[in-house]
């Protein structure tokens, strides 16, 4: 039910969207209208938007070019699966396996590399676990199974679900049991999440973007971080207009260009750093790699 009651949202949300992007030209969304300008749509990820950079992006994308992007947030697995009916022109988002599947299936043309940050355990300053310092997140992930410590996951099949899955995976663990909570508002992305997890003084995974945008606002601390396998990288993907001919393949490649170019991967690098004092997110794309911070 939750699933259902997810993907109706989005629907409507996408609705709205297509209807307000069309309102006042006379044309369907996806053409040019009589304000002069081009636009395409964005099925994203919820934790870049939540923090800012999707914005951000999307609006130097257009002083540089003129196109307008719209966009739309859902878990990483939501986004993929909107995106797979050609409603889309392209997608940003965070799971490797569910990406390479995407295009291999034929839905997507190829993955382009972005930018990345960083996942990290947070918990309560109690930190019933004693995970606090832990080098490896597979032991800090064992010592909550042991201590049976609440756990809190957003179980909704987005990248951030994706990542602890594969993180309790490498630590050989499968967790089960009252202590492990499923949030039944994961789906509505990782702020909402993570709110929750500080009001009941419990332990998640979370991306650091969305922990510094918050932190103000919680009282949970980060207590494990920087070991690789925590890494989060984010990607994009054009949406294949030989599938789908209502595509705007000519607009959405030039949107990946470039988010992929040096210009686009500054903007990357940046953000973040006047408002919190630190980069949410980094460069990742070819032309970025070697951009000093």
């Amino acid at each position: 039910m939750i699933w259902r009651n997810k993907f109706f949202l989005v629907g409507i949300l996408l609705i709205m969207l297509l209807a307000l992007t069309a309102c006042g030209t006379g044309q369907p969304a996806t053409q040019k209208g009589d304000s002069g300008y081009k636009q395409i749509l964005l099925s994203s990820t919820i934790g870049p938007i939540d923090a800012g950079i999707v914005d951000a992006l999307e609006t130097e994308f257009q002083k540089k070019t003129g196109i307008v992007v719209r966009h739309v947030g859902a878990g990483t697995g939501a986004t993929l699966k909107m995106a797979e009916g050609g409603q889309f022109d392209v997608v940003l988002v965070h799971a490797k396996a569910l990406e390479e599947k995407f295009v291999a299936d034929g839905f997507g043309l190829k993955r382009y590399d972005v930018m990345y940050n960083d996942f990290v355990l947070v918990g309560s300053a109690d930190d019933p676990a004693k995970v606090k310092g832990e080098k490896s997140i597979s032991t800090a992930l064992k010592k909550i199974m042991d201590t049976k410590s609440l756990f809190i996951s957003r179980g909704d099949k987005s990248g951030t679900h994706i990542k602890e899955m594969e993180l309790w995976k490498l630590a050989g663990l499968q967790p089960k049991g009252e202590w492990y909570r499923v949030y039944e508002k994961g789906a509505e992305g990782n702020s909402k999440t993570l709110k929750y997890v500080d009001e009941q003084n419990g332990y998640t995974i979370m991306d650091r973007a969305t922990y510094i945008t918050m932190k103000k606002e919680i009282k949970i601390q980060v207590l494990v971080e920087k070991d690789d396998s925590m890494l989060n990288f984010i990607s994009v993907i054009p949406v294949n207009h030989n599938k789908f001919p209502s595509v705007k393949n000519a607009e959405a490649m030039k949107f990946v260009e470039w988010l992929t170019s040096e210009e686009g991967q500054k903007v990357i690098r940046d953000f973040g750093k006047d408002k919190y004092g630190e980069p949410l997110f980094f460069p990742n794309s070819p032309a970025g790699k070697n951009l000093k911070s």
